[in-house]
């Protein structure tokens, strides 16, 4: 009897050894869609007023882990009974963040670039800006739906040789550790002027060198925010255009074969450009042909 138990505990101890070491591959797997998956997600959850900042990623968290939810067993599925699904499934998720990255360089270059994180920030109407929150809100947890499947396909690619029960670990854990370590990074980048309120406010009138220091520090954080700001709206819209080309790049051999003369980055972004370029050219197309009818 006690020779059986400690049997099952060696299995055990097997197995979570086992998950333990894929995982650290299948994290080296995911390490660059998850800087994107950063970058995205910081830019979309900035551009509200500062007492709305961590409500706001509060819940496109909460819609992060519903999503995974969704994706994680379905993933699982397909990988078991159809895995052809896959591929087509990273296909249309690629063009979707390639048109919204085309779509944000369209409203930069024609001027419509940050109205909506303007308007955020500025309306006084309460029920006015939770509606903004939530439009905003939703299209933050869609993106994160689209880069979450492609984090847990990844990840699900380094252990689909083993076990089903160390594939759900694994995978489960890349999930858990994407959700909370992103999200967790863009509440701390989004309260860098908060911090640096504290700071001078701690410094206070005293002129010692520490208090200087502090002072000097948080004023730096305060004067950075808006700049870190700008700079994730720029990584973010490169990162979706890199992260929906390079489904196109890795999944289709022709595309692979066309633009392997490029640098791997400068072939991924040039196919999101491309891709994202006809989509939206697609969808003003529908949207005039649509306002035509409603005018005649």
């Amino acid at each position: 009897m006690a020779g059986g138990i400690f049997a099952i505990l060696d299995d055990v101890a097997m197995l979570l050894d086992d998950a333990a070491v894929m995982s650290k591959v299948a994290a080296k797997k995911t390490a660059g869609i998850l800087g994107d998956d950063l970058a995205v997600n910081a830019e979309k959850a900035t551009g509200f007023h500062a007492s709305r900042e961590l409500p706001v990623i509060w819940a496109i968290t909460k819609g992060s882990f519903i999503n995974k939810l969704i994706i994680l067993p379905v993933a699982l599925l397909l990988s078991a009974y159809l895995p052809g699904l896959i591929v087509p499934v990273l296909l249309i998720g690629g063009a979707y963040l390639s048109y919204e990255g085309v779509e944000k360089l369209y409203e930069m270059f024609t001027g419509g670039h940050g109205h909506e994180e303007i308007a955020a920030r500025e309306t006084g109407e309460r029920q006015e800006l939770l509606q903004r929150e939530a439009a905003k809100i939703k299209a933050a947890v869609r993106t994160d739906f689209i880069l979450s499947i492609e984090i847990i396909v990844i990840a699900l690619g380094t252990v689909v040789e083993h076990p089903l029960l160390t594939q759900v670990m694994v995978v489960s854990l890349i999930a858990l550790l994407a959700t909370v370590g992103v999200y967790g990074l863009v509440a701390l980048l989004v309260r860098m002027d908060d911090a640096g309120v504290h700071l001078i406010t701690r410094a206070g009138s005293r002129t010692g060198p520490a208090a200087r220091g502090l002072k000097a520090l948080g004023q730096f954080l305060v004067a950075a925010l808006p700049q870190v700001i700008r700079l994730l709206g720029m990584v973010g819209t490169i990162a979706m255009l890199l992260v929906g080309g390079g489904m196109y790049v890795h999944n289709i051999g022709a595309v692979h074969h066309l633009l392997e003369a490029l640098p791997s980055v400068a072939g991924e972004l040039l196919a999101g450009l491309v891709v994202g370029a006809l989509m939206v050219g697609a969808v003003h197309l529908v949207r005039g042909i649509r306002a035509k009818a409603a005018v005649s």
